[in-house]
């Protein structure tokens, strides 16, 4: 499903228009980024999904063509979590 389709399937669940569906999807995505580019929390839809920033600390990896060693250096990434009820839709229950 793309980001039209998902729209469209909230717009008729929701029964509203696809502009506003479209704008309530646009603000959950840009809240969710605005708090987890803070990092000072945790953003979490309970039974569904949750979204971390993590840490990753500086490590040496090697190149896959020359075998030379890179340094990576230390940065931030997001971990992203199911929660129950996603599990659960995953299972086919």
């Amino acid at each position: 499903m793309n980001r039209s389709e998902l729209v469209t399937a909230l717009a008729e669940r929701a029964q509203v228009t696809r502009k506003d569906a479209d704008a309530v999807l646009t603000a959950l995505a840009e809240s969710i980024g605005d708090v987890v580019a803070k990092g000072d929390e945790k953003v979490t839809i309970p039974g569904f999904l949750s979204f971390e920033r993590t840490h990753r600390a500086a490590r040496t990896a090697r190149n896959p063509q020359t075998g030379e060693p890179l340094e990576i250096p230390a940065g931030y990434s997001v971990k992203v979590s199911a929660g129950s009820k996603l599990k659960e839709a995953a299972k086919g229950k």
